[in-house]
Parts: C-alpha cells; structure tokens; sequence
C-alpha cells in the first residue's frame, strides 16, 4: 500500500519527522522507497542535475511527466510529488487544473507542488476541489530566480518573515497538504511549523 497524505499529516501530529527526498529516475526512487522514505519529490531542479539547465526555468510538462512516471514505476510505497514546472500553473487556473491532472492521470502522481504564497492560494484551492492533493512551496522558489536576484536566503527581514508567515497561513486556508520551507531560517521554519497544522519540509530550512 502507499503512504497517504492522511498518514504524513498524522507524523506530525504524532511530532515524529517527515523525511522527503527527490528522486528523477526508476533506479534512484526504487532505492529511496525500499529505505522506508514516505515522500519523494520528482523535482523541477531535474532540469539542472539530470538535463544540464542552468535553472529550473527551461524544464517542461513534457520533461517532468517523463520523469516523473519513471520515479512512480521505481517506487512502490512512497508518495510522489510531481513539481508543476515554470508557468504549468501562472497563465490560468484552467491550465493549472488541466496541468495537475496530467501529473495525476499521465505521470501517477499522487500530489503536485507549486511555488507561492497567497499569489497560487486560488489555484490552489481550486486544484485541491478537483481531489488532488497540494504541497506549498515557499521561501526561496527557484521559479522565481530571476526576481529574487538569486540562490539567497529568505525571510531575513521583519518584514519579509511576516509575509512568509503569512503566506503559510493562506496555503493552509486553501487546502495544501504540506509546505515545503526553502531557504527559510530555522528560527522562522519553527514558528511556521508550530503556527500551521499541515506538515512543513525543511530544504536548507
């Protein structure tokens, strides 16, 4: 049987530890699974480690559902994310809806991720209406490089730790299932992990 999003919701309130790992191919998820992992990743950063980008920026739908039916072929157990690629989920909510499916029905996901704050609550909210399971991604999102200047730590100001917070806030309102925190302070992740009740994954957090 496969780890539910009921079941990772539960590690928390249980306060155990949630590991997540990504994973782009068959061989490396099946490893990953038979390690007991509950949560594994088919990350947009394939763009840079597996096809040689220089950012997130260029993987497509295409490239994504490739990899991300391989990682659901190697894994057995585990619960896989599909990371929704630059601009899968920005034009319309019509086309964030449609993209979400192929990941579910095309690739075997059974989640999807995307970066944002209150910017994708909506979407978020109406991907979850359709019965598909979200992760929140908030913190540094690599999607947004370009505008952020950078790889740099987030959530360094007052300011910018109030609207991270927030943002946490909203995605839990709109149905996510979880939250990843990239680039986050550890003094902000734990107040965001204590402030929500849905799971928070730490990347560089």
């Amino acid at each position: 049987m496969r780890i539910t999003i009921t079941e990772i919701k539960e590690m928390k309130q249980r306060q155990e530890k949630i590991p997540m790992l990504t994973a782009y191919d068959y061989i490396t998820a099946k490893m990953v699974d038979e390690a007991g992992v509950p949560l594994i990743l088919v990350g947009d950063s394939l763009g840079m480690v597996m096809l040689g980008y220089e950012s997130t920026i260029l993987v497509t739908m295409e490239e994504m559902l490739h990899h991300t039916k391989a990682v659901v072929r190697g894994a057995k157990k585990a619960l896989v994310v599909g990371d929704m690629p630059f601009m899968a989920y920005y034009v319309s909510i019509s086309e964030a809806l449609h993209n979400a499916g192929r990941f579910v029905q095309e690739g075997g996901a059974q989640a999807v991720k995307l970066e944002g704050g209150e910017v994708v609550a909506e979407t978020v909210k109406r991907i979850v209406d359709c019965g598909i399971p979200v992760m929140g991604h908030i913190g540094l999102t690599p999607q947004s490089i370009y505008q952020l200047g950078g790889f740099k730590v987030q959530g360094k100001t007052p300011e910018a730790a109030e609207r991270l917070l927030k943002d946490a806030g909203i995605l839990e309102e709109a149905g996510a299932c979880a939250i990843v925190l990239e680039c986050v302070p550890a003094p902000l992740s734990k107040l965001i992990t204590q402030r929500v009740n849905i799971p928070t994954i730490g990347i560089g957090a």
